[in-house]
């Protein structure tokens, strides 16, 4: 069954947020649909126009919060990078990449994008 739930977050996704194209760069996606919620255990965070959108999400104790990289055109990278040295740094995001993290305590965990230090975000787990 979790199989099940992990394939049906994956079809949601490829649906909202990509546009596949054949050969290497089949794993690039293409914002297409500015979706917060995928179920109540799945969440997205857009980066669009260099900042987090939203910029702050409440999620249930054990959500997955998912960022992607929807900038329009270029090559500008991105990361999601906990302000609590140590939590979760995600790599470089290309437009179109993807970070996922599962928040499995409660409290508020503010993060930025370090190549960008005035993009900021929160995350509150309830």
């Amino acid at each position: 069954m979790k199989a099940l739930g992990i394939f049906a977050v994956g079809v949601i996704l490829a649906a909202c947020f990509s546009d596949r194209t054949a050969g290497p760069v089949a794993s690039v996606a293409v914002c297409r649909v500015p979706v917060t919620v995928i179920d109540s255990m799945h969440y997205l965070v857009a980066i669009r126009d260099f900042a987090f959108r939203p910029d702050s999400l409440a999620v249930p104790s054990g959500a997955t919060v998912t960022w992607v990289n929807c900038e329009d055109g270029g090559q500008e990278p991105h990361s999601t990078t906990s302000d609590t040295v140590g939590v979760w740094d995600s790599p470089e995001l290309l437009p179109g990449a993807r970070y996922a993290r599962t928040f499995g305590s409660t409290g508020a965990f503010p993060y930025h994008c370090t190549p960008h230090p005035f993009m900021l975000g929160k995350i509150v787990v309830q």
